[in-house]
């Protein structure tokens, strides 16, 4: 708990111990064991201290051993902004005006991986549960929280074919709404290029997986009748008939802990454009 003083120094009172953010309001992580009714009464404090200092939006983290604070800190006007496994986040915003701070994250990412051989052979599975099951597909899977694109493809085909591969380009993406628990979905379809061959399948999840010929690929019905596979046709024969270009990965910047950003561009069209290739025409 952090104690106020008056302008003599003297303790006037207590409050939950917060740090401002940097948006005009103030992060509560509660760390300690609290009584709910401890908690109610330093909550009120709180609350009528960051009004008086013009405060905006007022976080509080609660981890999962205090979940017997959530329901006080719900009565004093708080709502669920997002949990995670160990914590639930709440939130309350003091202005009249509308509140402008985002959701929860709204979209998942996903990847899909087109892998072709030499033989213009596709790496497909079929998958043992859900909407799919039955349907030869390329490999998908969710990335994972600080996983990058490159990254997370490769270990999705490794995992449900046990093919190794290499990242060549980004190929198209799409988007699809109210996919998960009312998220939207972007999936990267992907460019890969196999560096083994043998395949060993993850049998919690994956039925069989083989290297199809791109021609039977195109020729099943669930092709013809879902856009998706209809397109992973598609660009599977423009990359090979007339050397279609994806997206390919800039490093941008680095962050605290070492993990690059990136962005994806053409680079085949932007090399002409390039600062170091125009400085060295002039």
């Amino acid at each position: 708990m952090d104690q106020l003083t008056d302008e003599n120094g003297d303790v006037n009172v207590q409050q939950l111990p917060a740090t401002d953010d940097e948006f005009g309001g103030v992060v509560v992580e509660m760390k300690e064991h609290m009584d709910s009714d401890v908690f109610r009464t330093l909550l009120k404090t709180s609350m009528s201290q960051w009004k008086l200092q013009g405060k905006k939006g007022i976080w509080i983290k609660l981890p999962i051993n205090l979940s017997n604070l959530v329901d006080t800190a719900v009565k004093e006007g708080f709502w669920y902004h997002h949990a995670e496994p160990e914590y639930l986040m709440l939130l309350n915003w003091i202005p009249k005006s509308p509140c402008p701070i985002p959701t929860n994250a709204s979209h998942i990412a996903r990847v899909g991986a087109i892998v072709l051989n030499d033989k213009r052979e596709m790496l497909v599975v079929q998958e043992k549960m859900g909407i799919l099951r039955g349907v030869w597909k390329v490999s998908t899977g969710i990335i994972h929280q600080d996983e990058d694109i490159t990254v997370g493809v490769v270990r999705e085909v490794k995992e449900e074919t046990g093919i190794d591969t290499e990242f060549v380009e980004v190929l198209a993406f799409s988007q699809e709404h109210n996919v998960f628990f009312g998220k939207s979905e972007v999936l990267f379809l992907c460019m890969m290029r196999p560096l083994s061959f043998e395949i060993q399948i993850q049998e919690t999840e994956i039925e069989a997986a083989r290297w199809m010929p791109l021609e039977e690929y195109a020729s099943q019905l669930s092709v013809q009748e879902h856009g998706l596979r209809k397109c992973i046709k598609d660009l599977c024969l423009a990359k090979i008939k007339s050397g279609y270009t994806g997206f390919s990965p800039l490093p941008l910047t680095t962050d605290s802990n070492g993990n690059p950003s990136y962005i994806y561009v053409n680079k085949e069209d932007l090399k002409d454009f390039t600062i170091e290739n125009l400085v060295s025409q002039v």
